[in-house]
């Protein structure tokens, strides 16, 4: 008797999985980075959605540290960091930015 070979072939594409809740925009804006009343540095927000933004600074962030951002003709901000490697965190926005806010702050800072 002799053993039948079956030859099984599929198809498939991996899942994209989009975690963002809004999509960001690239750019390039000068702000400020405060703690807990802390002094404030300068930091680079490098991009940016109506929910949060990726900032690159000098300073050393954690995850779930709580900071001010100073944004450019916009005020503090508060947010919380997401994720934190060496200088560069993603943070969540307290609360979202008004649609008009952000299309400002991306039509000054477009890069």
């Amino acid at each position: 008797m002799q053993a039948r070979q079956t030859n099984i072939s599929s198809e498939y594409e991996p899942a994209v999985v989009n975690r963002r809740r809004a999509p960001r925009a690239p750019v390039s804006l000068d702000a400020k980075l405060g703690r807990g009343g802390l002094d404030r540095t300068l930091c680079r927000i490098v991009d940016l959605s109506q929910q949060g933004a990726r900032i690159r600074s000098y300073s050393a962030l954690r995850k779930d540290q709580v900071i001010w951002l100073t944004l450019p003709g916009v005020g503090q901000v508060a947010a919380t960091v997401k994720w934190a490697d060496d200088f560069e965190a993603g943070c969540l926005f307290r609360e979202p930015l008004a649609e008009h806010i952000f299309e400002t702050l991306v039509d000054v800072g477009g890069a």
